[in-house]
């Protein structure tokens, strides 16, 4: 079977062939591949900034956002049978007892740092025709969504910071009017983070570097949300001219940019925070203004990171909200769908907002 596979020791990016999974066991799935979904991290393993192989193995085999179908099923699988759609989760547990979120089941909260995310350390992805997963990690999707639900695992991020910011400003002694959300960024990591606060009933505004005119500004329009360009609005006016914003949605991985924005969080606000960005790089920072409005406008600072089969769940209910409000527009995301053959090629560069990997034949979906 295809696969697609990074090798640090020789530093190429390169489609596979390897051998098909065996039966799976009583709790296992067994299933095909259908899309993958391409984003930044991949594109830092594809150059060899990021990524960790299976231990004694020479290659990574690339690809964390996936939907699949299932094939075949284990003899104690209640939960999924064949034929059924699936979106796989990322982290797998630690380990160690020591680690209460790793045994509540919980790893994306995990505090000992020694987790498996498939695709990106030490356990191989899914950009391969078949594979074999656990059925505790797997996400039933309905049939309806199949067009898009390989957003889920990006859109996860978002749902799991949605859950939680709901859950933090839940310590505000009144009731809160409609939220005033900023999602910092207009890559895909900032547009679904949009559509999450869209569907939760959220002003939603999108602030990033293109044109007012652009087509990325004209999707957002589309999406419901209002777009500030940073040619219009320099970022140290946005909270004056924009302003003030109860939730701050970073997606861009610029400190500069991201701490920039704090400026513009509003009093008992929340700044999440999703950018990971690359170790060794310097910024400055006004940090004397950033402690003080942290401190005396009761702010938190928040990361949000990976995300639990609930999260996955959730954002497959916001997709398919947002798919009844402005289905064309959540389409479009998805700028382009390519066979695996061109793998090698699409991770190794840019281009639109979501790059899709198809593995499976159109005769297999």
């Amino acid at each position: 079977m295809k696969a697609v596979a990074v090798f640090p020791a020789t530093r190429e990016v390169r489609l596979v062939e390897l051998p098909e999974p065996p039966p799976p066991g009583p709790r296992e799935v067994l299933l095909r591949v259908l899309e993958v979904g391409i984003c930044g991290t991949d594109r830092e393993i594809a150059s060899f900034e990021y990524g960790q192989s299976p231990a004694g193995s020479d290659r990574l085999l690339l690809g964390h956002e996936a939907l699949a179908r299932v094939e075949e099923s284990g003899p104690d699988v209640t939960a999924v049978r064949p034929g059924d759609l699936v979106v796989p989760t990322v982290r797998r547990p630690c380990p160690h007892r020591r680690c209460p979120a790793c045994r509540a089941g919980r790893q994306d909260f995990c505090v000992t740092g020694d987790f498996l995310e498939r695709g990106i350390k030490e356990a191989d992805g899914f950009l391969q025709e078949l594979v074999l997963e656990d059925v505790e990690n797997l996400v039933p999707v309905p049939r309806k969504l199949a067009e898009v639900a390989v957003l889920a695992e990006p859109m996860s991020v978002a749902a799991k910071a949605s859950e939680q910011v709901a859950q933090i400003q839940r310590r505000l002694p009144w009731e809160r009017d409609r939220v005033r959300a900023l999602a910092l960024g207009a890559g895909p990591v900032g547009l679904l983070g949009a559509i999450s606060m869209v569907v939760s009933g959220c002003e939603t505004f999108v602030y990033s570097i293109e044109p007012a005119t652009s087509d990325r500004a004209e999707l957002t329009r589309s999406l419901g949300a209002t777009y500030v360009s940073g040619k219009d609005v320099p970022l140290e006016e946005l909270g004056g001219r924009c302003g003030p914003f109860d939730v701050v949605y970073e997606a861009v991985g610029i400190p500069s940019v991201a701490f920039g924005a704090l400026a513009a969080l509003g009093p008992n606000g929340l700044f999440v925070v999703t950018g990971v960005p690359a170790l060794g790089g310097t910024a400055e920072l006004p940090a004397n203004a950033i402690m003080r409005d942290v401190v005396l406008g009761n702010q938190i600072v928040l990361g949000t990171v990976n995300a639990s089969r609930g999260a996955f769940s959730l954002a497959l209910h916001e997709l398919e909200q947002a798919m009844f409000l402005f289905p064309d527009s959540v389409r479009a995301l998805i700028t382009a769908r390519t066979p695996i053959e061109e793998a090698p090629d699409v991770v190794r560069r840019q281009g639109g907002i979501k790059q899709v990997i198809r593995v499976a034949s159109a005769e297999a979906t």
